[in-house]
C-alpha cells in the first residue's frame, strides 16, 4: 500500500477486497411520450458488502468489513423536447460491520437530489443539478452530474455517469454472446467511530479487463470480467466539514481482477 502523491509504500501492508453486490430496480408506473422519453416512478434497492483482507496494517488506515444498504424512490419526466429532470429521495445504512445490532443512528444517511438533463442528441444525454445529504453529520449541498453517451449496433460504445463510472467497447459476437472491453470505477463507504471521533471511510476501485456476456435468452444474462484493479484508493477521514480539504489518500498497488455476476431484466 502507498500513501498520497508520493508513491511512499506504508510499511509491509498489503490487502485483497472481496465485494458482493446486488441492485434491483422495481418501475411503479412508466409512460412514455411521442419521442419514446419516459415519464416514470421507480424504488431501488440497492446492496453491498465488502470484505477487505488486510495484512500487516501498523495504524488504523483501513477497516474489515463494510456493509452498505440503501433505498431510493426516483422520478424521471421530460420537461420538454430538450430537457428532462431526474429526483431521488432515499437513504442507507453504511456500516464497518454486517452485524445488524452494531447499527447506530449514525450509520444512516439521508439523501435527496435533482437533475436537469439535456438531450443533446439521440445516443448523448449530459445534466447538473444538486444533492442533498448528511454525510459530515449537518445536511449540506453537493454537485451532482449525469452523463449517458451510447451506440448501438453490432459494435457499440457507452459512457455513463449515473452510479460510479462506466465505459464500455462492446462486439456482439453471437446472438448469446458478447464481448467488450471495459473500465468502470465503483466502491462503498462506511460511518464509523474511532478514537472517539467520527469517521468517515471510503473504499474506491478502478477496473479495466475484457468482460464476454453469455445471454441466456432475451431476459437473463451473465458477465464475467478479467483484468486489472488500476487503482484501489482508500481514506479515512474525520465526519467534518474541513477534512474535506484534508489530504489523507492511500491507495493499493495494482492487482489482478475477477468478478462473475448476474443479470435479469423482468418484462414491463
Amino acid at each position: 500500500m502507498t500513501e498520497g502523491e508520493t508513491n511512499k509504500k506504508v510499511g509491509d501492508s498489503k490487502g485483497s477486497a472481496m465485494v458482493h453486490q446486488a441492485d434491483v430496480s422495481i418501475p411503479i408506473s412508466l409512460k412514455l411520450n411521442e419521442l419514446k422519453r419516459p415519464t416514470m416512478w421507480a424504488i431501488n434497492v440497492g446492496a453491498a458488502y465488502a470484505k477487505l483482507d488486510n495484512e500487516n496494517f501498523t495504524e488504523p488506515l483501513v477497516i474489515n468489513k463494510i456493509m452498505n444498504i440503501g433505498l431510493s424512490v426516483n422520478h424521471l419526466r421530460p420537461l420538454n423536447d430538450k430537457w428532462s429532470m431526474a429526483a431521488t429521495l432515499g437513504g442507507g445504512i453504511y456500516m464497518p460491520s454486517s452485524n445488524f445490532s452494531d447499527m447506530e443512528l449514525k450509520n444512516l444517511l439521508g439523501s435527496v437530489g435533482v437533475v436537469f438533463i439535456r438531450h443533446l442528441k439521440p445516443n448523448l444525454d449530459l445534466g447538473g443539478g444538486l444533492a442533498l445529504n448528511n454525510s459530515f453529520g449537518v445536511p449540506m449541498v453537493f454537485p451532482a452530474f449525469y452523463l449517458n453517451w451510447r451506440t448501438e449496433g453490432k459494435y457499440d460504445f457507452k459512457i455513463a455517469l449515473m452510479k460510479g463510472l462506466e465505459m464500455s467497447v462492446g462486439y456482439n459476437l453471437h446472438r448469446n454472446l458478447r464481448l467488450s472491453v471495459i473500465a468502470e470505477m465503483n466502491g462503498q463507504t462506511a460511518l464509523l467511530e474511532q478514537e472517539g471521533k467520527d469517521k468517515i471511510f471510503s473504499h474506491l476501485y478502478m477496473v479495466t479487463g475484457f468482460r464476454p456476456e453469455i445471454k441466456l435468452g432475451k431476459a437473463i444474462s451473465i458477465p464475467i470480467t478479467v483484468g486489472m484493479n488500476v487503482w484501489r484508493p482508500t481514506q479515512m477521514t474525520d465526519r467534518t466539514l474541513k477534512s474535506i480539504f484534508q489530504d489523507k489518500e492511500h491507495y493499493f498497488q495494482a492487482s489482478p481482477y475477477g468478478s462473475v455476476g448476474l443479470k435479469m431484466r423482468f418484462p414491463r
